[in-house]
């Protein structure tokens, strides 16, 4: 199930999940809300996925950290300190029997709440956030991160802030959505985006590196949003002396790489093995693979 670096190992377990909602579990074939609902609406909210490892939910702080400034961003009050938040997520890890297991993935999602009518205006907004936590039995299909993904530079550009700022982790996906859907329609598994300048900038759904000569490149960040693993992977890189760079490159530069791989909360480091037809590698180059085992290490020590 799924699609490229999301691709997942579908698990019957996920039918009788229960969903967290505003304080209240439901049974996943019962858990909604409002038409109403900003979310629903406008995309009005912002939201984290989580990944949970041997029962412990892996770089929570950072996530919560940019889920608060998402919110505070966009000026509503989620009603919940952060300590309720965590234990609200630990609670419905309890009540779904997942703190003994991995291959656990949480969708946390926040919305400025119910509207009195259908209209943007946030002053309209007449309840508290709404806020879901939705888990699941999710693990990434082992094969991806064996044969890699196949990219494709798509038309939609990750604009200017002042037009759709990208550190906003916002409910409003369209520009990726149509990237996805111009990169599923040439064949390839993600897209690969560019910034205003023509640059390389990140793919729809997860962050975009190559390596060169033994150095690591990804992008300014200027135009993608703040990821928890690609800060992951650059800290790592350089506590283990490898030569990372947050910089501007073309694609000339991608064609020409010896190796690229994604990053994601989801399915950590996967290699790309194509990007717009050219053949970048073969299989998981030693870069890749070196990453992967030290990211590995990483959430252990997590």
């Amino acid at each position: 199930m799924g699609k490229g670096a999301h691709s997942y190992l579908d698990d019957p377990r996920n039918a009788a999940v229960k969903v967290w909602i505003n304080g209240e579990l439901y049974p996943r074939a019962e858990a909604k809300v409002s038409v109403l609902d900003s979310g629903f609406v406008l995309g009005d909210g912002v939201w984290e996925g989580l990944r949970v490892h041997k029962g412990k939910i892996a770089f929570l702080d950072r996530h919560l950290d940019r889920l608060e400034e998402g919110a505070k961003a966009l000026d509503y009050q989620l009603g919940l300190t952060r300590e309720e938040l965590t234990r609200a997520l630990y609670d419905t890890l309890e009540a779904n029997d997942m703190l003994n297991g991995d291959g656990v993935h949480i969708r946390l999602m926040t919305t400025r709440g119910l509207k009195a009518t259908p209209y943007q205006d946030p002053r309209v907004t007449i309840s508290p956030a709404t806020i879901v936590i939705l888990p699941e039995w999710k693990t990434p299909d082992p094969k991806v991160a064996e044969k890699g993904l196949r990219l494709f530079t798509v038309h939609v550009r990750r604009g200017y802030p002042d037009v759709q700022d990208q550190k906003l982790n916002s409910h409003s996906k369209i520009n990726c959505i149509t990237a996805c859907i111009q990169a599923t329609k040439a064949g390839a598994d993600e897209a690969l985006m560019l910034d205003p300048h023509g640059f390389v900038a990140t793919c729809n759904s997860t962050h975009f590196f190559i390596v060169r000569k033994g150095e690591v490149w990804t992008s300014t960040g200027d135009y993608c949003l703040g990821g928890v693993t690609r800060g992951v992977i650059i800290e790592i890189c350089r506590q283990a002396g490898i030569p990372v760079f947050e910089k501007n490159f073309t694609l000339t530069q991608v064609y020409s790489a010896d190796e690229a791989f994604t990053t994601g909360t989801f399915a950590g480091l996967v290699p790309v093995t194509e990007v717009d037809g050219r053949r970048i590698s073969d299989t998981r180059g030693p870069m890749v693979e070196h990453l992967q085992a030290l990211y590995r290490e990483k959430i252990e020590a997590e």
